[in-house]
């Protein structure tokens, strides 16, 4: 599988396709004549933002100020429209891996496909039959855009039920809280395939 760079795309943004409770989630990376589009899991989405938010204010604390991160999204890059079209598929994400390239003054995202066999996360060398790999290189403020695009999205799911949190479907809802039982779905879907600290 090729490795899809983009040093910077034009748009790098997260989004969906669907209506709440039956979303496709995708991270897709744009330029002029390109675009890539890579399925993942909301999960996915939410833990992305939230270590891309931690690593901008680690930058900002250990360079004392320096570094060029704003503390929020700058408002003249907030993206709210629909992803680029055509959306095509190239692979669902497996592992994610982040970066700061202190010289460039860049934030590096990588996705690598669903595999059991991965790459080292930010290798120059992907083998021809390795997974597919989607590296992205953003600027600090386009790396806070994109995380308040992808939190307000993964937000905008079933609202959840007022006594137990749990999502609301739209055929009904079984509540623990009112004797109902979950008991067997608990362990459905968890959170398998999250990474260590230094990916996701």
């Amino acid at each position: 599988m090729p490795v899809y760079s983009y040093d910077p795309p034009a748009r790098f943004v997260a989004g969906t396709v669907g209506t709440p409770g039956e979303r496709t989630f995708y991270l897709q990376a744009s330029s002029p004549g390109r675009v890539t589009s890579v399925a993942l899991e909301k999960f996915q989405v939410s833990l992305l933002a939230e270590r891309l938010e931690e690593l901008l204010d680690e930058i900002t604390r250990r360079t004392g100020g320096l570094a060029s991160v704003p503390a929020a999204a700058p408002a003249d890059l907030a993206d709210d429209a629909p992803l680029d079209l055509p959306l095509m598929e190239e692979f669902r994400v497996g592992a994610i891996a982040l970066a700061w390239d202190g010289e460039d003054q860049r934030v590096v995202i990588e996705a690598q496909e669903e595999t059991e066999t991965p790459v080292e996360p930010l290798s120059d060398e992907v083998p021809e039959d390795g997974p597919g790999v989607l590296r992205v290189r953003i600027s600090p403020a386009a790396a806070r855009a994109f995380t308040a695009r992808a939190l307000q999205i993964v937000s905008q799911g079933r609202p959840p039920c007022p006594l137990c949190g749990l999502p609301l479907e739209s055929e009904g809802h079984v509540c623990p809280r009112q004797n109902g039982h979950r008991a067997a779905e608990a362990g459905a879907g968890g959170c398998g395939g999250v990474v260590p600290p230094s990916q996701l």
